[in-house]
């Protein structure tokens, strides 16, 4: 897939914000350091980059065979070089023996278990040029920020469906989804819900601090991908932009006091074989500094997007995610799994008798739909979503199928004392 693709129609942006969008895609001197902080960005000290890129950028997977996964297979603890032969295209013919050891890693440490939850996204707006997002600040979308009150509305129709446990999203925007803004919405999701996580802009300690005091349990950060090379020519403007900044952002959540932190690289940005490596490298390490967080993996892939019906994820198919699924599991078993509406009904519904331990449920991407979904508004008065998803199943209807599928879904296990 070539980066022309990636990028949206820009036939309605003014003549200046059409020449710096050029500049932007065309000129490598027009952007910013990548590598380099900018002003109000915490820096910490960890080591935890390094190992991760180094190990990375070591990582040859053509070198591994067959004996390699076979080996990796009959271990009954996986390291790090058995997780690399793992991912492998040497392992793809070993994709049942891989599927056999991840469900009996998933059924140890998660028995039958199934977590349901449901994203909530309350703000569209973004100053970050990525190409490949649908909220970039480049695209001519509907731009919507959700008031307190309509935040509320929204909350009130997903708890009502059964739902306990909420994703809060917004576009990376400080100016238009202020921190203040977003503690608000965390102290009304408590409400309503046992169970709150956030994935926004990256933020300082003491913000994540400040969001945790506001009822936020945990925090998910797409890293998109580790490739630092290729990050660059991804994020062309906006904080988003600093390589750093944002790959420690679940180390300052954990700081900060969240008790729990999500990872991803998004599928298709890279090689996708090296980013699902360095994703599980990411938690590994955190996992050792941190033992007392909760962490969990995601593994989206590309989806299309407005303005762009051309993203999908070509390059990864549905065994070469089944296998870094697997791989996942194998290697860091007591780790959660989600599994996005990005995928189809059948592909989740599969996964999660396999590796997968968490999936969503009632999606929406756009802002402001649940209320124009479940009261016949649709259309009105709502934001454009940030890409297409491919399973819009409701929570009753997911909950159901889980059960047919024999297993037990769960929509809380805290207690809170």
């Amino acid at each position: 897939m070539s980066e022309n693709q990636f990028f949206i129609d820009s036939q309605k942006l003014t003549p200046a914000a059409l020449e710096k969008k050029h500049r932007l895609e065309n000129d490598p001197t027009a952007r910013t350091d990548h590598m380099k902080y900018v002003e109000g960005m915490e820096r910490i000290s960890s080591d935890v980059l390094e190992k991760v890129l180094r190990q990375m950028k070591q990582y040859d997977y053509s070198r591994y065979s067959a004996e390699d996964v076979k080996r990796a297979l009959n271990k009954e603890t996986c390291g790090i070089e058995e997780f690399k032969a793992l991912l492998s295209p040497a392992a793809e013919p070993f994709l049942e023996q891989m599927a056999e050891r991840a469900k009996r890693e998933t059924s140890r440490h998660f028995g039958n278990t199934v977590y349901l939850f449901t994203p909530l996204y309350i703000a569209n707006y973004c100053e970050n040029y990525c190409i490949y997002c649908g909220f970039n600040c480049y695209n001519d979308i509907r731009r919507k920020k959700l008031s307190e009150e309509e935040i509320e509305k929204e909350m009130e129709i997903i708890a009502a469906s059964g739902i306990e446990e909420i994703l809060i999203l917004t576009g990376e925007s400080r100016k238009m989804s202020s921190i203040e803004y977003i503690g608000q919405a965390c102290r009304t999701a408590r409400k309503y819900f046992r169970n709150i996580g956030v994935e926004i802009y990256p933020v300082n300690v003491e913000e994540y601090r400040y969001l945790h005091q506001c009822g936020v349990d945990y925090v998910t950060v797409f890293q998109e991908t580790y490739d630092a090379d290729k990050y660059e020519t991804l994020h062309l403007l906006g904080h988003k932009r600093v390589f750093h900044y944002r790959f420690e952002a679940q180390e300052r959540a954990l700081m900060g006091g969240m008790r729990g932190v999500g990872f991803s690289a998004l599928l298709g940005l890279s090689d996708f074989r090296r980013d699902a490596l360095a994703t599980a490298l990411h938690v590994y390490y955190l996992q050792r500094k941190y033992p007392q967080g909760e962490f969990s993996l995601s593994c989206p892939r590309l989806r299309p997007i407005i303005n762009n019906g051309r993203i999908s994820p070509v390059d990864v198919g549905e065994r070469q995610l089944c296998q870094i699924l697997c791989a996942y599991r194998i290697f860091l078993p007591y780790v959660g799994i989600t599994v996005s509406s990005r995928e189809e009904e059948h592909f989740r519904d599969g996964i999660v008798k396999i590796a997968a331990t968490k999936i969503s449920a009632g999606v929406s991407t756009g802002i402001g739909d649940h209320e124009s979904k479940y009261e016949g508004k649709e259309g009105e008065d709502t934001g454009d979503e940030q890409f297409e998803i491919a399973d819009d199943r409701s929570f009753d209807q997911m909950y159901g199928d889980m059960e047919k599928e024999g297993l037990q879904p769960v929509v809380n296990d805290y207690v809170y004392v």
